[in-house]
């Protein structure tokens, strides 16, 4: 018969109780695959590894930094995080940016539960299109730049502008980004200040008719617009609720941007405008 050497799931040393991974992981109620792979990552290594079985010990000290890792974890921070902080950073700053990463995302989801408040309370079982922040790309346009009468000359626009476009040989480009600048603020009835914009692949020679320019990266709140112009009331009413209620500050010239219209669609109904306006976070 043969005989195994007993192995104690703790063993007395100078330095005081080592606790076997099973025993240390009951103990801490974590796994001891947890705890392989912590020791994987540099951030909980065994106080002794006995090189002729590869049994790992830990001690008693070791339980608080591994409380302060699980702590850590459901607090959000990343295991790259918790590396940094056992790596003597300044401990004060990096959770101090911490926190504000964190405001910033609580920020974001109150803005997003807002946006769901506001449509059971207004919309009752009609979901309408929600307003969204995000970056529109910087772009070269041609563009042509008009005081108009009525909203209505927009029409008259359009193809002068396209049959310019046609001549001076410009390629759109993809995807198509067709949109109305208007570079005054405010809402006027008459005489507006408006710069029709077509994305092209490149610039060509300005004209009297037509100019082109290199317009800059924005970050806009935008909403998708359904139907009719003659509506579009009802979606800025939307999209400037948000940016009051959301702590944004308007700060450049709005865009309608015209995906479908007469030229594709019969029916007004299946038109569809995005309205996009330039905006910046408030003071607090």
């Amino acid at each position: 018969m043969k005989m195994y050497k007993k192995h104690n799931s703790c063993e007395k040393k100078e330095s005081g109780t080592l606790y076997r991974i099973g025993m240390f992981a009951q103990m801490n109620r974590v796994t001891i695959k947890t705890l392989r792979f912590y020791e994987s990552q540099g951030l909980l290594e065994p106080a002794f590894v006995d090189e002729t079985n590869g049994y790992r010990y830990y001690t008693m000290d070791q339980m608080a930094v591994l409380h302060q890792i699980t702590a850590l974890k459901q607090a959000g921070f990343t295991l790259e995080d918790i590396r940094k902080l056992q790596s003597g950073v300044d401990a004060k700053a990096f959770l101090s940016r911490k926190r504000t990463e964190i405001l910033a995302k609580i920020a974001e989801l109150t803005g997003q539960l807002a946006m769901l408040d506001g449509y059971m309370e207004g919309s009752g079982s009609t979901l309408e299109a929600p307003v969204l922040i995000r970056s529109i790309p910087a772009v070269t346009a041609a563009a042509m730049e008009k005081r108009i009468e009525s909203y209505d000359e927009l029409f008259d626009l359009m193809p002068a502008m396209g049959a310019e476009m046609e001549r001076l040989r410009c390629e759109c480009a993809v995807p198509e980004y067709c949109f109305t600048h208007y570079l005054e603020p405010g809402y006027k009835e008459e005489q507006i200040l408006v710069e029709v914009c077509e994305a092209v692949q490149e610039k060509k020679e300005d004209t009297a008719l037509v100019k082109f320019r290199e317009l800059p990266e924005i970050q806009a709140a935008c909403i998708y617009h359904k139907g009719s112009y003659n509506e579009f009331s009802r979606s800025y009413a939307a999209i400037l609720r948000f940016i009051e209620e959301n702590g944004y500050e308007i700060c450049g010239n709005i865009r309608e941007k015209y995906i479908d219209g007469v030229w594709n669609k019969e029916k007004e109904e299946d038109w569809l405008s995005e309205i996009q306006i330039p905006v910046k976070r408030g003071k607090m």
